[in-house]
C-alpha cells in the first residue's frame, strides 16, 4: 500500500513538472491593451460591433482589424479606447438609433383574425405572417423589447414599439431579431422616415393599411435632392436627405413622417457650403 501511494505521489509530481513546463513553454502572451480595452467596454456582449463579444472586439482593435468606435452601447468608451491605443476618434461622428418602418396601428391596419397564441412576434409570424392583412407590418408583440438590453423600447398604446432616443444605443439587437424586418438604425439627425414596408401593389397595400405606401412616386418626383426612390416601397437614401420634409407634405397617404429634432443630434454639413447650390429644400422658410 505504501509503495502504491509513493508511486502515485511521484507520478503526480512528474506530471505536475511536465505540465508546468508546458504551460510556460506554450503560453500565449496576451497584449495588456486587450485587457485594458475590455475594462472600459460596457460588457453587453451584444455583437453590434460585428465581433464575438467585447473580448473579441478588443482583440480585433489591438490587431488593427476594427475601428475604435464600433461599440454602439459603449460610445462613451471610444475616447478611452483611443487613449489606450494612442490614437484619436473623429468627434463629429453621429450615433444611430432604431427607427420603425411601420405605422400599422390598430386604427390604421386591417386585422384578419385575432391572435391569441404565444406573446412573441416570431411565433405570430408563423401564423400566416401575423394577424394583420398587411403581412409586412409590425406584429406588436414585443420581441424587440425582449432583446433590448438597454430598456430603450416599449410597446405603446397603438400596439407598436416606441423607441426612447435617449436610451437607444443603436446596437442593432432589435433590428436583427425582428422577424418582419421593420426596424433599422439611422443617424440621429435624420428626421424624415418612411413608416411603411408593404411591398404589395398600391391598391392592395392601401386596402391593408390606411397609411401604406401606394408606390405613386410623388415623393420621388418632388424630392429636390434625389434622396427618395420608389421600387417595391419608398426608400430614403439618408446620405442625401436634408430633412426638408417635402416628401412628407406631398405623400397622399402620409406614409412618410418627419419627427422633431432629437437631442444630441450632430447634423452633417458639407465641407464647403459655398460650393453647394440651393437644393430648393424649403428649410430656410421653416
Amino acid at each position: 500500500m505504501l509503495y502504491a501511494i509513493l508511486s502515485l505521489a511521484i507520478l503526480g509530481a512528474i506530471f505536475g513538472i511536465v505540465l508546468g513546463f508546458a504551460g510556460k513553454k506554450f503560453a500565449v502572451e496576451v497584449d495588456p491593451r486587450v485587457e485594458a480595452i475590455i475594462g472600459v467596454l460596457p460588457g453587453a456582449n451584444c455583437g453590434a460591433c460585428g465581433f464575438p463579444g467585447c473580448s473579441g472586439y478588443a482583440e480585433a482593435i489591438v490587431a488593427g482589424n476594427a475601428p475604435l468606435n464600433a461599440c454602439a452601447p459603449g460610445s462613451a468608451a471610444g475616447p478611452k479606447i483611443a487613449e489606450i491605443m494612442g490614437a484619436s476618434i473623429d468627434p463629429s461622428q453621429e450615433r444611430k438609433i432604431a427607427q420603425l418602418l411601420c405605422n400599422g396601428t390598430k386604427a390604421n391596419a386591417v386585422a384578419r383574425y385575432e391572435y391569441s397564441g404565444i406573446n412573441d412576434c416570431h411565433s405570430a409570424a408563423t401564423m400566416y405572417s401575423g394577424s394583420k392583412l398587411c403581412t409586412y407590418g409590425c406584429l406588436g408583440l414585443g420581441s424587440c423589447v425582449a432583446v433590448c438590453k438597454f430598456d430603450a423600447i416599449k410597446i405603446g398604446p397603438d400596439n407598436l414599439p416606441v423607441v426612447d432616443p435617449d436610451l437607444c444605443t443603436g446596437c442593432n439587437a432589435c433590428v436583427l431579431n425582428c422577424p418582419q424586418h421593420v426596424l433599422q438604425t439611422v443617424e440621429v439627425s435624420k428626421l424624415v422616415h418612411v413608416r411603411c414596408s408593404n411591398k404589395d401593389k398600391g391598391k392592395d397595400a392601401k386596402a391593408a393599411c390606411k397609411v401604406a405606401c401606394i408606390k405613386c412616386k410623388i415623393c420621388e418626383k418632388n424630392c429636390p435632392t434625389g434622396a427618395i426612390t420608389v421600387g417595391a416601397v419608398a426608400v430614403i437614401d439618408y446620405a442625401k436627405c436634408t430633412n426638408c420634409g417635402i416628401c412628407v407634405e406631398k405623400c397622399p397617404t402620409k406614409a412618410i413622417e418627419k419627427i422633431p429634432p432629437i437631442a444630441g443630434a450632430i447634423p452633417k454639413q458639407p465641407e464647403d457650403p459655398s460650393s453647394q447650390g440651393c437644393a430648393h429644400c424649403g428649410i430656410c422658410k421653416q
